[in-house]
């Protein structure tokens, strides 16, 4: 039988989706259903927040970075075992690349899908406008299909009828509950957004009080009978080859940020993935290739500065030209040098040579489309794929004698389809390429066969 589909989708960014969500994955396991959750976009916070709930790894779901066909088949791959699937959306509902197209937004998604969307709207400054509101999102794309609404927030009962009739009287959507603002249900925050789930950021506790208040607070009935099953004709795919190489993947509270479906990948290619933490392992495991991802070392910088045997231990395996990937926070560990938002600076691995500092105010965000200007570990000169950037650090001036083995484009832009300017960075330093965009594998998923072939052959 097919799970059941149903994507939650925001009026805005800070509405309360995540809240949401991870109360309705805890409702629907306390029913015993087999929950599998997903994010729309590039954020890694969430999907490591689903998890904690559900059990199950959470995979991201991204137009602008994957397309269509690899979005269907991750979902029917990997809810194929599970009774419920709950999308997360990003941002607001038609939020994406630019302000002209629906590419990258949840919408896109639920449209892939086939999935009702609910609509999670903020109502602590709301009244009967609510109607307006979800009739705005309910007309403004005709195909899209807002099945139901939950409104977040509310002042108590009066209000909150306040809301279910105005939703009524204009809407074919239904009011599906409310929630009562509470301070106790707040996700706690930091820099970079909210805390993970490698910090502790879902307690027991926490994840308890958000499963009452959906159970209180929310149609659960209701919600589920309008799900829709997935569509029996996408069918899962995922060809696995014979082991091949063994992989290190840094894990630990600085480095966390991997899509799921990068790791998938690398194991259909023939990888055996070892965890790995930089933060507290005196060297790095017996394996063929490393692969750093991003989180947050700058948080965790006293401790990287001090592993010295780990570092020299990377170096070494650098320079024995076995492959290192590393992306964002794995680029910044890789660098000469850290400095926190203290001002202090911690001594990193040094395999580039320049150095890292954080920025109180100011953050690099956006979409990126990668080509290699050069034979690396992700493939030969050519090979295009797409990614994010997410940090608040700059690198220092970078020697000029590095080679620049990525061509950088931002995503064309608005109707006119205009590209952003190109500029050279993944720094390779023998085998080991370094770069401040986190790549989605999905993109061309030749990279992923590239880095095992890489690392095999560097036995």
């Amino acid at each position: 039988m097919s799970a059941r589909a149903i994507v939650l989708a925001g009026v805005a960014s800070g509405v309360g989706k995540t809240s949401i969500t991870l109360g309705l994955l805890e409702a629907l396991r306390r029913r015993g259903l087999a929950v599998q959750a997903f994010k729309v976009g590039p954020d890694f916070i969430d999907p490591g927040l689903h998890a904690v709930v559900t059990g199950r790894p959470s995979y991201n779901l991204d137009g602008w970075m994957c397309g269509r066909e690899r979005v269907l088949d991750v979902v029917a791959r990997v809810a194929a075992g599970a009774d419920v699937a709950v999308v997360e959306g990003v941002m607001g509902c038609f939020d994406g690349v630019d302000g002209a197209t629906e590419e990258g937004s949840t919408a896109q998604v639920a449209k892939w899908l086939g999935a009702p969307v609910v609509l999670v709207l903020d109502a602590g400054a709301l009244a009967r406008s609510a109607g307006a509101v979800a009739l705005g999102f309910e007309r403004f794309d005709p195909a899209l299909r807002v099945a139901g609404v939950i409104a977040n927030r509310v002042g108590g009962p009066t209000h909150a009828r306040w809301i279910f009739d105005a939703i009524r009287g204009a809407c074919r959507a239904e009011p599906l509950g409310a929630l009562a603002h509470a301070a106790e249900l707040a996700m706690p925050e930091r820099h970079l957004g909210l805390l993970t789930a490698a910090d502790g950021a879902l307690s027991a506790e926490l994840i308890g009080r958000l499963g009452d208040a959906v159970e209180q607070g929310v149609d659960l009935d209701r919600l589920l009978a309008l799900a829709t099953p997935l569509a029996a004709a996408v069918q899962p795919r995922q060809a696995v080859r014979p082991m091949r190489a063994r992989i290190g993947v840094a894990r630990d509270a600085a480095f966390q940020f991997y899509y799921e479906e990068n790791l998938d990948l690398l194991r259909a290619a023939g990888a055996e993935l070892v965890a790995w933490s930089p933060v507290a392992d005196p060297d790095v495991p017996d394996v063929e290739g490393l692969y750093l991802g991003g989180g947050y070392p700058e948080l965790h910088g006293a401790a990287l500065g001090d592993n010295a045997s780990l570092k020299k231990s990377v170096r070494r395996f650098a320079e024995a030209g076995r492959p290192i990937y590393a992306e964002c926070g794995g680029l910044m560990f890789l660098a000469e040098s850290l400095e926190d938002l203290d001002g202090r600076v911690h001594p990193m691995v040094g395999l580039l040579p320049a150095a890292v500092r954080l920025r109180e105010h100011g953050l690099t965000l956006g979409y990126a489309e990668v080509t290699l200007a050069t034979a690396a570990p992700l493939g030969p000169a050519g090979v295009r794929a797409r990614g994010q950037e997410f940090h608040k650090s700059t690198l220092g001036p970078v020697p000029p004698a590095i080679t620049r083995a990525y061509r950088v484009r931002a995503p064309a832009i608005g109707v006119s389809r205009s590209d952003g300017c190109e500029r050279p960075e993944g720094y390779l330093v023998g085998a080991t390429l370094m770069s401040y965009v986190h790549l989605h594998f999905a993109s061309n998923p030749g990279l992923a066969d590239a880095f095992v072939g890489a690392c095999a052959a560097a036995r």
